[in-house]
């Protein structure tokens, strides 16, 4: 079998994937991005809400806080100069009753903790000049959070690797990884298999992750991690659209709650909920969930037409950790985890993601002790 060589090898080429393939490609390293099919962002990374977080939520010094909050002023400096579109929008984070309250005051000092100055608490003539038709006791607002075209994103991530010089290898599924000091193999699969050797691998093939470690010759599966499958659903409104801001309620143990996004038509859409399965390819958004979506919308807008949800679409959430256990921090797991040099395994790359993508491109990077060109939006 043929073997190439090169400096690094990137795993998966959705968003984060390609983030960090960039990183590696502007420090000067000749990287390639294996990705199992014909194109880019087509899993995960296709399927999320598109909103770019302010950074509320996350437990302070934690990397989705310090990650999500650099990640997200990159992400808009990126989108302004890329001419991709975004827009800070805005979000309400609601609660709708006073059992809620002291959850909502936890995450607005959570915010404080994680560097967020800008969350605006509101008088409820705030509340009501900014969305007439919310209904709840207490709400703070977000002018951080916005939303993102995150395909034209992930196209002009995939520019700047290419430009680099920079390869991608679609129908490519990596097979096996072989650890060693002097390079890493990884062995492919496709129309013409072939082990490529690098210095750096990178394993971010999202939901394939934990299975790809476990075939990684050299790493202690005691560095896997579990894993679990959260469906999120999306239902779409039909008619009248309601609402100008993102509007956020209390969130629940494995997500954020229904809330409702827009997109940059203006178009407004509830999800995603949470519904544990035991698989990542369950895609189909069952109707009979609109039950439950009604009843939890209804508690923030109670004005919600019968009948105006319309099935949308779903995605996977890569968890790893199942219905019983509080949500974990991401997993970038370098030689400090797991004692092999030039690998990193990403596992549980979920919300948010895509916000933090450009800084986890930088935070692999360093983890690697690679120097990276100028990067003006890190």
């Amino acid at each position: 079998m043929d073997r190439l060589k090169v400096d690094a090898v990137v795993i998966g080429a959705g968003v984060m994937g390609l983030s960090i393939a960039r990183a590696l490609s502007l420090a000067g390293l000749e990287t390639v991005i294996l990705e199992e099919t014909d194109q880019i962002g087509s899993i995960t990374s296709s399927r999320n809400s598109e909103v770019i977080h302010a950074g509320l939520y996350y437990p302070k010094g934690s990397i989705k806080a310090r990650t999500c909050v650099a990640g997200r002023e990159a992400l808009y400096a990126y989108c302004k100069a890329r001419g991709i579109k975004a827009e800070r929008i805005g979000k309400l984070l609601v609660c709708v009753n006073d059992e809620e309250r002291p959850k909502l005051e936890a995450i607005a000092a959570s915010a404080l903790d994680n560097g967020v100055r800008d969350l605006l608490r509101l008088s409820p003539s705030e509340i009501g000049e900014l969305e007439p038709e919310l209904t709840c006791t207490a709400a703070f607002f977000s002018p951080s959070t916005g939303i993102i075209d995150s395909h034209a994103y992930m196209l002009a991530l995939q520019g700047d690797f290419e430009a680099n010089g920079g390869v991608i290898a679609f129908k490519t599924p990596a097979l096996a990884i072989k650890t060693a000091m002097a390079g890493h193999v990884v062995a492919c699969g496709g129309e013409e298999p072939v082990d490529i050797e690098a210095r750096f691998v990178i394993n971010s093939a999202g939901h394939g992750a934990q299975q790809l470690a476990s075939k990684t010759l050299g790493l202690d599966r005691q560095a896997i991690p579990g894993q679990w499958f959260a469906k999120g659903n999306y239902f779409s409104l039909s008619g009248r659209q309601p609402f100008r801001h993102l509007i956020y309620p209390m969130p629940d143990p494995a997500g954020l709650g229904v809330h409702a996004t827009l997109d940059l038509a203006g178009r407004c859409r509830f999800g995603p909920d949470v519904e544990w399965v035991g698989s990542d390819d369950s895609l189909c958004v069952d109707l009979k969930r609109a039950a439950s979506f009604y009843k939890a919308v209804r508690r923030y807008w109670p004005a919600l037409p019968d009948g105006a949800l319309i099935p949308d679409y779903a995605g996977i959430r890569p968890k790893i950790h199942d219905q019983a256990t509080p949500i974990p921090d991401f997993r970038i797991d370098g030689p400090d985890q797991h004692s092999v040099r030039g690998l990193i395994n990403l596992f549980g790359i979920e919300s948010p993601g895509l916000t933090a993508s450009l800084a986890i491109g930088a935070y692999v990077a360093n983890l690697l002790g690679v120097s990276r060109a100028d990067d003006p939006f890190i």
